[in-house]
């Protein structure tokens, strides 16, 4: 009890001092912090749609935390969940306007979210065969692949990909076999089911299994994992790869159970947020559970927040970068308490 609240406590210090800050940023701006958070709270929890919307908000949050906790298990700087996941997006809807109509509609949903995940899995392959054959350093190469595959959408969705009816840049709707199935009269979608399984699945594979113990050692120290006969190379390059496949299927989800459309600026961030997601639930995956549904319901409320307390949502962006700040400070104190002992 005593190991999990000392696991626990960086999280939780680092939510507090960061909503302390927000709450300082609304107050010297001259909004009133109380009917800020208060509007923030009923916006996310006031009413069964609302509970809906932040399990949808999260939904992506989830899946792109469960790839960068895992990355980062492995001592990789995975910051490319956002091209993987336009890279998922981007392949669900190729697949879709090729397929229309030729398949049954599980088997349809099915290939299509294989798709997204292998597309996701095989852009991150590519910084991950940078890293390990050239030693290119593993977050400029995201990076760079995340401008290279937000290009791409921009392209295809203003060109090859574009509407039939020519008038958006954006991609036709998918066709009914390709949609992920709804819970009337909620958004609320299949995806978080399987954003739910997939953590299940994460955690058992790190935590039950030897590959998972085998990844997790040659993320704390490659050299000794590599003298005790782990195949370090090949763990790392695996763990990219799945890595991406689940920020691909974060795309894929989001395509087919939410926006149904391709579009510029499809993801308002998702892969970045990831970041403060899987580091906010200490790189476990019940934690990230837990970190996607508070940052779901953060972008759930803001909108409730803007209109009843005339605060900008933007404040939401705040905490958010309050808590990766907070967080690696907390971290830091730790670190250095523990060498002066």
């Amino acid at each position: 009890m005593r190991k999990w609240l000392q696991e626990l406590a960086p999280s939780l210090l680092a939510v507090g001092v960061a909503m302390a800050a927000s709450a300082l940023v609304v107050w010297s701006t001259g909004g009133s912090p109380t009917r800020a958070f208060q509007a923030l709270v009923d916006g996310a929890f006031g009413s069964r749609d609302s509970l809906a919307e932040v399990a949808v908000k999260a939904c992506p949050l989830l899946f792109t935390g469960l790839a960068v906790a895992l990355a980062f298990r492995a001592g990789i700087w995975n910051i490319g969940a956002e091209g993987q996941l336009l890279a998922g997006a981007l392949s669900l809807a190729a697949v879709a306007r090729t397929l229309a109509g030729l398949l049954p509609a599980p088997l349809a949903l099915f290939v299509g979210l294989t798709a997204a995940a292998a597309a996701g899995g095989a852009w991150a392959a590519l910084a991950a065969a940078l890293k390990l054959r050239r030693g290119v350093n593993e977050v400029i190469a995201t990076i760079m692949l995340n401008f290279i595959a937000a290009a791409l959408v921009s392209y295809l969705v203003q060109g090859p990909l574009m509407e039939r009816g020519g008038s958006y840049p954006q991609t036709d709707a998918l066709g009914p076999e390709f949609l992920l199935p709804r819970w009337p009269p909620y958004r609320l979608h299949l995806g978080l089911v399987l954003a739910l399984l997939a953590a299940a699945i994460i955690h058992f594979g790190l935590f039950r299994l030897r590959v998972g113990f085998e990844l997790r050692a040659a993320g704390l120290n490659p050299v000794a994992a590599r003298l005790a006969g782990i195949p370090v190379q090949r763990r790392l390059f695996w763990a990219f790869a799945v890595s991406g496949a689940l920020a691909g299927l974060a795309g894929g989800v989001e395509l087919s159970a939410v926006t149904r459309r391709l579009y510029e600026r499809f993801s308002p961030g998702w892969g970045y947020t990831a970041i403060a997601v899987g580091l906010l639930g200490r790189l476990s995956p019940a934690g990230v559970v837990f970190a996607a549904l508070f940052f779901g319901a953060l972008d759930a409320g803001s909108n409730a927040m803007q209109r009843s307390a005339g605060v900008s949502a933007v404040v939401v962006y705040v905490v958010q970068g309050c808590v990766i700040l907070f967080l690696a400070a907390f971290e830091r104190w730790r670190g250095n308490g523990a060498s002066a002992r």
